[in-house]
């Protein structure tokens, strides 16, 4: 895939990059290495006033940077300015936050006693360079979850940004050196995916962070699994919308409108799958259609657009080839919303609820990745579990109910890395985030975050 910024609004190619030859990258890795050595002696007071200045860089750059977010994947200018505030404040969270998050934690003078020792403590150490492979959807916030934590911990960042924002990579590492962090603190490296092995096999290299596929996944595991390399992903999610009879049903559809479409539906925590009691199951049909087709589709650069066209034009024929599978397997169209003309030649899809779905069906089994909604009927509270149990990822997870028991119910019981009553799954600096079973493993931001990236070392003196 090339690296080029092209308007997904329109296809046309804006701009276009040279990979980095590898003359290139080996003198960022090298850069990044000698960085290393002196950033990580660096007190928690002065990486919080850079973090701190680095956030301030960041909001005096929101507007600009959310019309790049938009020009190069397509999410709605609104969004993308959110996405920029809410990047800003992750910041100044860690900044003020570390240096309680990584103090050293002292055991009991029992236990240490009998452990044969004066004293004890354990201290988080920075490890080194930790290469990110971070995916188009949240370009600006994917990256800061990690670099915030790393950074604040004393590592340095090596960024390999989608292919398709280029510019909001190289961005990154120019907001970052301009808050004043050491040249090579934060890189960004413009190189074909193919070549993230090589780096990621370099033993100046000693951790990897990935956002994205399951396929993406599976290979930088695979890699960092043969060179014995710490990793976190964070991959794909197929969440489950649960709407029970104590529910706040009006609320419930309205909520469920929002949080299948967020970012055009292209988002690993947008809620997909639908599932609905039998009592309540036509009123919520009923208010989530109306809701869906009410949305307002087109230029995503419009202050009143809700939703934008796809990111990629693969994107669209891949979302394009779930749905034709679900309708050739019986699947109804409950609603698709028309994309009006003057959207132009871009990338749009239409938003489109489908009901009638069946495990023969790709989409019961793969993630719908755009706004397309799915529509269970759930017999009772037992098949409700089993029907948001009954796919191969667990990201997070919706559940409307103000039952005690069945809230219970469903944290001892939901196979996903969340569960979020009567409201919609969203990231948040002081909650670490990420999945179970295919959706990947490790936790980002919280204290959990910040200390994947960490050597957790004994200290033990007799």
């Amino acid at each position: 895939m090339a690296i080029a910024t092209v308007n997904p609004a329109t296809g046309q190619t804006l701009r276009t990059f040279e990979p980095y030859s590898p003359a290139a990258v080996e003198q960022r890795l090298a850069r990044a290495v000698q960085t290393f050595e002196q950033y990580r002696l660096t007190d928690f007071g002065r990486r919080t006033q850079l973090m701190h200045r680095a956030a301030e860089l960041l909001d005096a750059d929101q507007e600009t940077i959310a019309k790049l977010m938009t020009t190069e994947m397509g999410k709605p200018i609104t969004a993308a300015r959110a996405e920029a505030a809410k990047c800003a404040k992750a910041m100044r969270w860690y900044a003020d936050r570390a240096p309680a998050l990584l103090a050293d934690e002292h055991p009991s003078p029992e236990d240490v006693t009998d452990a044969g020792a004066a004293r004890a403590l354990v201290r988080y150490r920075p490890m080194g360079p930790v290469l990110a492979v971070m995916p188009w959807n949240f370009p600006l916030w994917q990256v800061v979850r990690f670099a915030a934590p790393a950074l604040m911990a004393g590592n340095v960042g090596l960024l390999k940004h989608a292919s398709n924002v280029p510019q909001t990579a190289l961005y990154l590492e120019d907001l970052f050196r301009g808050a004043g962090f050491p040249d090579g603190c934060f890189q960004t490296l413009l190189i074909d995916s193919r070549a993230v092995a090589d780096v990621l096999r370099d033993p100046r290299v000693v951790a990897a962070t990935l956002t994205g596929s399951e396929g993406a996944g599976r290979s930088v595991a695979a890699v960092a699994g043969d060179e014995v390399k710490k990793t976190v992903l964070e991959l794909g999610g197929s969440d489950p919308f649960v709407v029970l009879p104590s529910a706040d049903v009006a609320a419930a559809a309205r909520t469920a409108v929002t949080a299948r479409v967020q970012n055009n539906g292209q988002s690993c925590i947008a809620a997909k799958r639908f599932i609905v009691h039998g009592a309540v199951y036509e009123e919520f049909r009923a208010a989530f259609v109306a809701g869906m087709r009410a949305l307002r589709v087109g230029d995503p650069m419009r202050e009143d657009t809700q939703v934008g066209p796809l990111a990629t034009a693969q994107g669209r024929e891949e979302l394009g080839e779930l749905v034709a599978d679900a309708l050739a397997l019986g699947a109804a169209v409950e609603c698709e919303v028309e994309v009006p003309q003057s959207a132009g030649e871009g990338w749009y899809y239409p938003p489109t609820v489908l009901s009638g779905i069946t495990d023969r069906m790709r989409i019961h089994h793969e993630e719908a990745f755009g706004p397309v909604a799915t529509l269970y009927r759930a017999e009772d509270l037992d098949h409700a579990v089993e029907l948001a149990n009954d796919t191969p990822f667990g990201l997070s997870s919706n559940v409307w109910t103000t039952d005690d028991a069945e809230q219970e119910r469903f944290v001892r019981d939901i196979q996903a890395g969340g569960v979020f009553f009567n409201g919609m799954t969203a990231s948040h600096p002081a909650l670490p985030f990420g999945g179970v079973r295919r959706s990947g493993y490790g936790r980002e931001l919280s204290g959990h975050g910040i200390r994947e990236f960490c050597n957790i070392t004994t200290v033990w003196i007799a």
